[in-house]
């Protein structure tokens, strides 16, 4: 199944859009925050019950191998292990370029 993206402009937007997926129903393990810079990642991932990719979603080996990524082959490589396609990924490489911020819902 393919998951839910948002984009938002701000770390407010993206709160707003985990609590309003939280409650909807969703959990903590369907609701992954993506932004281009890491720390902002773990900034929102740490203020709201939502997640980030990790090695659970990419596997060992795409985990690891992201280190050693530019960020944005690691970024793509993110959100392909949530489901979507190399043309998807990319387009929305492109939105986190620009400073936006990814809410990603799927169920398990």
């Amino acid at each position: 199944m393919k998951p839910s993206i948002q984009v938002v402009e701000n770390g407010t937007d993206a709160m707003s859009a985990v609590r309003e997926l939280n409650r909807r129903g969703y959990n903590r393990d369907e609701i992954y925050v993506l932004a281009h810079d890491r720390d902002q990642t773990d900034r929102l991932v740490e203020n709201s019950d939502a997640n980030k990719i990790g090695m659970s979603e990419e596997g060992m080996f795409d985990s690891m191998a992201n280190m050693f990524r530019s960020r944005g082959d690691a970024l793509r490589s993110k959100l392909e292990s949530v489901g979507l396609t190399d043309l998807e990924a990319e387009r929305y490489e492109e939105v986190l370029d620009q400073g936006k911020i990814l809410i990603i819902a799927r169920t398990h």
